[in-house]
């Protein structure tokens, strides 16, 4: 029972996060079923199990607080189904100890990605309304984005969401709700991968539902909450976590023999996050700050 109300607390967290920052959801959720010993496909596919719901009301929610860009949603959820239904069939082919700490090491570079893109790159400022993607960035898009997103747990938000938002102005808000709409098809292809190669005997339903119920708690709060929490702060924030809950599954890997010098190493991590965080403050605070100036 203590365990899935720990899961039920994972998925409105992970929900929370990715409703509001239009990623993460399946990196976090991801993250910390591997910390609990869960294999790679298995914990992939447990967590795309419960996004098949928890998107869907994401979605819904987002649609209501009028945050998608339709069009943009109909070019990414072709090649996304795609990619992440090859991603689903090839993860359950490989055997789940070999590849668990390359499947780490994809999250930790993704948690180190999310920081650098929302600490130094996201622009706050941005508020223009922009044509959507053409066919041909979409479509490779949708394809690397949906194979990611099914071999590494999570990726889906990670990698469209940053080029969404990359393409200068596209509204922030709309980026995210675009992004956690288009999950949904995604996150169907995927499971009928998982489902398909892995069977299903391989995944636990109690841990399915509790993440689902946590999900679906928390998608209407995160829709509304992207109009109000500073996305470059939740950005810093969440890449940070990714990186230290994967951090443990590659030293106990790659450094057995060296765990006496484990906290030393986490408390390296923890002072960076916190610096990172402090800078993102910071630069809120500046530019909070410039805008005051400016309309005065």
């Amino acid at each position: 029972m203590k365990k899935l109300l720990i899961l039920a607390f994972i998925g409105l967290l992970a929900q929370l996060i990715d409703g509001s920052l239009g990623m993460a959801y399946g990196v976090t959720s991801s993250s910390l079923l591997l910390a609990f010993g869960i294999t790679p496909a298995v914990a992939s596919a447990s967590v795309h199990f419960s996004e098949v719901v928890t998107t869907a009301a994401s979605g819904i929610s987002h649609i209501r607080f009028g945050n998608v860009d339709k069009k943009m949603v109909f070019r990414l959820i072709i090649p996304g189904s795609i990619g992440a239904f090859t991603g689903a069939c090839f993860l359950s082919s490989l055997p789940g100890d070999a590849v668990k700490p390359y499947v780490s090491t994809f999250l930790l570079i993704l948690g180190a990605y999310i920081i650098i893109r929302f600490l130094f790159l996201f622009k706050p400022s941005e508020d223009r309304e922009l044509p959507p993607l053409p066919y041909k960035q979409s479509i490779p898009l949708g394809l690397i984005a949906g194979f990611a997103d099914a071999t590494g747990g999570g990726g889906w938000g990670p990698i469209s969401t940053p080029i969404l938002l990359s393409k200068k102005g596209m509204t922030a808000r709309k980026v995210i709700g675009t992004v956690d709409t288009s999950e949904f098809a995604v996150s169907i292809s995927a499971t009928l991968g998982f489902i398909i190669s892995l069977g299903w005997n391989q995944v636990n339903w109690l841990w399915v539902g509790a993440l689902m119920l946590g999900g679906i708690f928390a998608a209407p709060i995160a829709a509304w909450l992207v109009r109000i929490i500073p996305a470059q702060l939740m950005g810093v924030f969440v890449g940070g976590f990714i990186i230290i809950l994967n951090a443990r599954t590659l030293l106990n890997t790659w450094l057995p023999n060296y765990s006496s010098h484990y906290p030393s190493i986490y408390t390296g991590f923890i002072i960076l996050w916190a610096a990172a965080l402090i800078i993102s403050i910071r630069k809120l605070m500046t530019f909070n700050k410039n805008n005051v100036s400016s309309t005065n």
